[in-house]
């Protein structure tokens, strides 16, 4: 694949995964941010509680369906991949793609932060600037109501930013990204979780070797009593999957 072909791209349960690795999706969304000409695009880190989530929700279904690229954020995408497709996925973590960026573009990286509880985004955004020296183009929390989603947009929209990191929990923030998209006006916007968080320092990056081994999400819901009743979700989706491939 070059800079300029788009990625080959899959179906998983109605949704679309791109195959592209990590390398390959920071050159991808560099050249997107630095266009000559400036258009709004939205990225989505696909997780196995996505696509069970999206049984249930058809704008989150939309939003992900109409995304410019979609990667493979855990090893349960890979595993759906390889049992589904035949295809062996790469990973692009969300906080991979944002550390990512952020190492290669420093300074000529403006990032706005939306997301987290108030307070949280700020301190994410002063690290983030002290340890990338990238520009920090605005930040806003997370906690409003869609009657507030039109001013936020327009607050990003006015900031300049070439990259909008949307913190707001899974189907929120993709939902967000997707419908406000050209008032956002941002090259890249991502839907990135708990990434804000981990560059505050209010939640901690899993260990390397979890992340090697593409089982951080143990991890996390190991050590996370608020996370336990996630894990009922990632046994349906093995289920899910596993009926699936009987079903063809």
């Amino acid at each position: 694949m070059t800079a300029s072909s788009p990625p080959a791209r899959l179906s998983l349960f109605g949704l679309p995964l791109d195959v592209i690795t990590l390398p390959q999706t920071l050159d991808r969304l560099g050249g997107w941010m630095f266009a000559s000409t400036r258009a709004p695009h939205t990225v989505v880190t696909l997780n196995p509680e996505f696509i069970v989530q999206s049984r249930t929700q058809p704008d989150f279904v939309r939003a992900m369906q109409a995304a410019d690229l979609v990667t493979a954020d855990g090893v349960g995408i890979v595993y759906a991949a390889r049992q589904l497709a035949a295809v062996d996925v790469p990973r692009a973590p969300g906080f991979d793609i944002v550390s990512g960026l952020m190492e290669r573009h420093g300074a000529e990286l403006r990032v706005f932060f939306l997301g987290a509880k108030p307070g949280v985004a700020e301190q994410a955004a002063q690290n983030a600037a002290r340890d990338y020296g990238i520009q920090v183009a605005g930040v806003h929390h997370g906690y409003f109501g869609p009657e507030e989603d039109q001013r936020v947009a327009e607050l990003v929209g006015a900031s300049g930013a070439h990259l909008l990191l949307t913190a707001m929990g899974a189907g929120r923030q993709e939902i967000f990204n997707q419908y406000w998209r050209q008032i956002l006006n941002t090259p890249v916007a991502i839907g990135c979780g708990g990434v804000i968080d981990v560059l505050a320092g209010t939640a901690q990056l899993a260990p390397d070797w979890t992340r090697k081994l593409g089982v951080e999400w143990v991890w996390r819901v190991a050590g996370d009593r608020k996370r336990w009743n996630r894990a009922p979700r990632l046994a349906q989706f093995v289920a899910m999957v596993q009926a699936e491939k009987r079903r063809r």
